[in-house]
């Protein structure tokens, strides 16, 4: 069992940045991709981003590629994405989720994901 805790969420104006963790306990850390999630109020839950298990690999999706940059950092089990130039279309609840790293297909499905965090508020002010 995977516990998977977000932070760094808050309040921004607009072009500015904030950086979200994800920190991961229980489990083999490694043996996971991570993906990050939004949903916004009224709105479906979309896919931002995903990193593999070794890092080595980052999807974006085109609203995220460019201003934001996902990381981990298996020793200490946490991944963090950067995001950068900020819009009010940002504003939603992140959420980081764990797949098994043999996961073979989109990890922009977010029916793959077997764990999920709580979620963090991110609010972009004009």
């Amino acid at each position: 069992q995977v516990q998977l805790v977000e932070s760094g969420g808050g309040l921004v104006q607009v072009g500015g940045s904030l950086r979200l963790s994800c920190v991961a306990s229980g489990g083999t850390f490694s043996d996971y991709a991570i993906g990050w999630f939004r949903q916004a109020p009224g709105k479906e839950r979309e896919f931002v981003g995903a990193i593999s298990w070794s890092g080595v690999q980052t999807y974006y999706t085109d609203f995220s590629e460019g201003r934001f940059t996902i990381s981990r950092d298996n020793f200490w089990n946490k991944v963090y994405m950067e995001m950068n130039s900020l819009k009010p279309e940002d504003t939603a609840v992140y959420y980081c989720a764990a797949v098994p790293r043999t996961y073979g297909g989109r990890y922009s499905s977010a029916q793959a994901y077997e764990y999920w965090g709580q979620g963090t508020q991110v609010t972009v002010s004009s």
